[in-house]
C-alpha cells in the first residue's frame, strides 16, 4: 500500500490507573500487564469504530494476536495514571498492525508493534475481515 494511504489512519487512547494487582512485590507493574493494557486500548479502538466484540463475533470472526515486538523503557509503579495508545500502522484484508505506546505524563514507558489477524471463529483459520470494518479502518 502506498504511504499516503496510511497517513490518516486511526489513533485512540485510554487512561488506566495502576492498582496493587498490577504490580509485583516491589510495586512495579509486572511486564505482562502492559500487554493487557494494550489489549484494552485496541478493544476500545474497535468499539469506537462501532465494532465491539459482539459485532465481530456476529460475523463469526475474531481477532487474535499474530505477533508482536515490545520494548520496555521505564517502569510504571503503583498508583500511576497511564495513557495507552493504539494507532493503526497498516491494514490488510486479514490483519491490522498497531503501533502502541504506554505513557506516564510525557514519559514513554513501553512501546510495541502488534499484528492482529482476523480468523474464522470455528476453523480458527485466516479470514477476510468484514468489509465495513476494513473500510472504516482504512478511511480514518
Amino acid at each position: 500500500m502506498s504511504e499516503n494511504k496510511h497517513s490518516k489512519l486511526s489513533f485512540s487512547t485510554i487512561d488506566i490507573r495502576v492498582y496493587i494487582e498490577d504490580t509485583d512485590a516491589g510495586g512495579i507493574v509486572f511486564y505482562v500487564n502492559y500487554l493487557k493494557y494494550m489489549e484494552r486500548a485496541r478493544t476500545e479502538f474497535m468499539r469506537q469504530l462501532g465494532f465491539g466484540k459482539a459485532a465481530v463475533f456476529a460475523e463469526q470472526q475474531m481477532f487474535v494476536v499474530h505477533s508482536l515486538t515490545i520494548n520496555y523503557r521505564a517502569p510504571a509503579i503503583l498508583d500511576d495514571c497511564l495513557t495507552i495508545s493504539a494507532k493503526v500502522k497498516k491494514v490488510t484484508k486479514v490483519a491490522v498492525i498497531f503501533e502502541q505506546q504506554v505513557h506516564r505524563e510525557n514519559q514513554l514507558l513501553c512501546e510495541a508493534e502488534v499484528k492482529v489477524a482476523c480468523v474464522d471463529r470455528l476453523s480458527q483459520q485466516p479470514a477476510t475481515m468484514p468489509e465495513s470494518l476494513f473500510n472504516k479502518i482504512q478511511t480514518q
